[in-house]
This record gives structure tokens, C-alpha cells and sequence, in this order.
């Protein structure tokens, strides 16, 4: 009821404003919260100035920044208050369902929300994202993987948001030396010595790829957006399939080491028992409140892989703004994409929520300099890819890491193993 009352003032100002001639209008605020409507907010606004045009835009983001969106929304309302009557709604859509929510009903869906960089290609390619305002000012200011992820074909279609979205390692500095953590052989004798664990989830293809991602070998999507193209199991290529497979097995036969979800992982580190990990910057308060002044984080190491020292890999990820291409408002939508995404915002999101910026001058800035987490995903991003597969890859992948995870219980052929996760991976339809 808030809402409608708010819009019932907005119009009755308006016509007042029209019949006395009055260029000027009081100023008014309705409906913070819609009653009724819990996963929403509402914010109304009657400008310091009668311009005669109320723009209405639906933003979708995740609850748990609903105060931070809204306050960006109450500053961007400011901001365009001589140029516009703002009527802006936050609905309390994640990151995650955007996609399927557009595909579902893009007219009813939010003029601006905020997804996941592996959503841009169907987005894309399903006409729902309309291209993005000033694309050489996004390139300039963002840090290149950001505006690539953005990108199709040359084009940027969505506002880059976060850089924060990959993993690297946690380590405990009462056990480990800034040498020590350079290669994952070091870092699991030191483990070793002082009967602690050292964690990785080798269910997850997102983790897993660690081991593949800088060996030469290759794994992609294919032209047809659906299917995998992947050579994991080579035996021609100067790293091959089963000398990742060999060096697995070694890694899992160490005493200190532990394949653990994510959660398990904070279970650890909170209880003593894990003095190191592979995780991302949402644990970064949980690691940093257990660890104290002993909690450190760095890229990931290197480890034994045919005879010589690997660099681990890691997929990158990146969360963007998108304008809706059926917005009745396009114009405005850009406007309030460009604004949540804009360096002073994104520097208040990492303040507010300890999320990574893209943005160039934010990550450089001083408070985002003195994060351990975020500086290391800024030095793992050279070893970092974007996350390009299709649906066919997670499954084989959880099922090969599974078995190396246990040793290979039942002594299956290696390479057989590989070439069956292949298989799955690059089965097409």
C-alpha cells in the first residue's frame, strides 16, 4: 500500500504543479518497505524539483546487500534529482537465478540486476541484455579479465562489478614461512610435521581444474554454447593426463592432507586441525577472525606434476550489472548500472561487504590494498581463467576427483580413468 500511496502523491503533485503554473515542488518521500512483500523494498522519491517525468526501475540484487544497495540507490536518486521523479524497487533476486528467471519472462523481469559472469553468453545470446554505455570508459577503468568477461564478440554488454571470484591460499604463519607456501610439497611436510591438515575440495570441478589449468592441456566450450572440447588425457603433450593423475595420488597419500567441502574447511580452521586451504574471499573474515595476526593468504602454489614444479591454476570469476534490453527506461537503467558499478561504489562495496572491486583505482585504492584475500586473488589472476564449459564437465570431473581423493581404491588404469572422465566431459547431445 505504500507503494501505491506513493504514486498517488507523486501524480497529484505533478497535476498540481501543471494547473498553477508553479515550476517549483515541495519535496516528499514514501515507502521505504512495501508492506506485505518481504523479499522487496520499495523506495519512492518526489524530487526537489517538478520535472514533470517519474521513472520507475526494478533492481534485482542479493539480500544481503539490500542496505548497501539501498543506499546507493538513495545517493543515485540524489544525484539525477533535477532530471527526474525516481520510483526504485529492490527485489531480492540472487546473483544465481537471474538467468533463469529473464529466460522465464524478460518484460517482467528487473530493468538492472546483478549475475554471475558465466550467465552473459545465454543472456546474450537470448536478446536480453542490452549492450552497455561508453565501452572504452569500462575498459579503461576495469581490469582487463572484468571487461573481457563482459564482452561477446567484441561487444560489452553488462557493467563488471567484482573481480573476487576465485580462490586461492589460506595459510597459518604460526606454521608456515612466506617460502614455505610457495609450493604445495613444502606446505604439506610442514602439515605433516605438526599433525595438522591441509584442505582442497576435489569433489568440485571448479577446484580440480587447479591441476590441469596451467599444464598445456586444454578444456573449453564449444562454438555451440552446449558442449566441451577437453584433452586432459593426452599422452603427446609435454605434460600429460596421467602425470596430473600420478601426482594426485601422491597428494592424496599424504597424512596432511584433507579433500573437504568449503564448509568443512571453516570447520577446521575454526577447531585448529586445518592450518592451510584453498578457498575464496568469503571465508576471508571467518579465516582472518580464527587465525588473527597469524592468518595469511597467498595465490596458489606450485606443485610436483612429471618431474617438475606446476603452477596451480584456478577458474576466474567476476559478477556484473546488466541492463534488462526490454527496459521501458533503457536510458536510465545504463545510468544506475554504471552508478552501482562505479569506483566509489565499488570501493564502498569492498568496505561494506569485503567483495574484490574491478574497477582499477578501487583496487588499488588503500583499503583494498591491506586485504590479504584480495591480493591474492589479484596475484592468482595471472594464473586464473574464465569458467567456459558446459554442463557435461561437472559430473566426470567430481567422480575422477572422488577416486583420486580416495587413493584409487579399486587400482583401476590411470590412464583409463582419465580417458573415461574425457568421455563424460566432452559428450555432446
Amino acid at each position: 500500500m505504500e507503494r501505491k500511496a506513493g504514486i498517488i502523491v507523486a501524480v497529484l503533485i505533478l497535476l498540481a504543479g501543471l494547473l498553477s503554473g508553479c515550476g517549483d515542488a515541495q519535496r516528499g518521500t514514501a515507502g521505504e518497505n512495501s508492506a506485505g512483500s518481504p523479499g522487496k523494498t520499495t523506495d519512492t522519491d518526489i524530487s526537489s524539483q517538478d520535472t514533470g517525468k517519474v521513472v520507475e526501475l526494478t533492481l534485482w540484487g542479493a539480500e544481503e546487500d539490500e542496505a548497501l544497495l539501498n543506499q546507493m540507490i538513495e545517493e543515485f536518486r540524489q544525484k539525477y534529482a533535477e532530471e527526474a521523479v525516481f520510483e526504485i524497487t529492490l527485489e531480492f533476486v540472487g546473483e544465481s537465478q537471474c538467468k533463469d528467471r529473464l529466460v522465464e519472462d524478460p518484460q517482467g523481469g528487473a530493468d538492472v540486476f546483478a549475475f554471475a559472469d558465466d550467465q552473459l553468453r545465454v543472456l546474450v545470446a537470448a536478446g536480453l541484455l542490452a549492450r552497455a554505455e561508453d565501452e572504452d570508459g569500462i575498459r579503461a577503468s576495469n581490469v582487463e579479465g572484468a571487461w573481457q568477461a563482459a564482452s561477446v564478440n567484441g561487444r560489452i554488454y553488462a557493467y563488471p562489478m567484482t573481480a573476487d571470484n576465485g580462490y586461492f591460499l589460506y595459510y597459518n604463519k604460526a606454521y608456515f614461512s612466506e617460502e614455505d607456501v610457495k609450493t604445495l610439497d613444502s606446505i604439506l611436510e610442514k602439515a605433516a610435521a605438526a599433525e595438522r591438515k591441509v584442505t582442497m575440495d576435489w569433489t568440485s570441478g571448479w577446484y580440480l581444474y587447479s591441476f590441469f589449468g596451467q599444464t598445456g592441456m586444454e578444456l573449453g566450450i564449444n562454438d555451440d554454447g552446449v558442449s566441451n572440447y577437453c584433452n586432459w588425457n593426452a599422452t603427446d603433450t609435454a605434460v600429460r593426463g596421467i602425470d596430473v593423475a600420478r601426482a594426485l595420488m601422491d597428494i592424496s597419500s599424504s597424512p596432511a592432507f584433507m579433500s573437504v567441502t568449503d564448509t568443512e574447511f571453516v570447520a577446521g580452521v575454526q577447531n585448529g586441525d586445518v592450518i592451510a586451504g584453498v578457498s575464496g574471499v568469503w571465508n576471508a573474515n571467518t579465516v582472518e577472525k580464527a587465525w588473527g595476526r597469524n592468518y595469511g593468504a597467498v595465490k596458489l602454489p606450485s606443485y610436483t606434476c612429471g618431474g617438475r614444479q606446476v603452477q596451480m591454476a584456478s577458474f576466474a570469476g567476476y559478477k556484473m550489472v546488466g541492463v534488462n534490453a526490454y527496459s521501458e527506461h533503457i536510458e536510465w537503467a545504463g545510468k544506475l548500472a554504471a552508478w552501482i558499478t562505479n569506483e566509489e561504489n565499488q570501493t564502498l562495496r569492498f568496505i561494506e561487504r569485503g567483495q574484490g572491486p574491478s574497477n582499477i583505482n578501487a583496487a588499488n585504492s588503500p583499503q583494498v590494498a591491506t586485504s590479504p584475500a584480495i591480493q591474492a586473488v589479484i596475484s592468482q589472476s595471472e594464473f586464473a581463467n574464465l569458467q567456459r564449459v558446459g554442463g557435461n564437465y561437472w559430473e566426470p570431473v567430481q567422480i575422477f576427483g572422488e577416486t583420486m581423493r580416495d587413493g584409487n581404491p579399486l587400482g583401476r588404469n590411470l590412464q583409463e580413468l582419465l580417458d573415461t572422465m574425457v568421455q563424460g566431459i566432452t559428450l555432446s547431445y
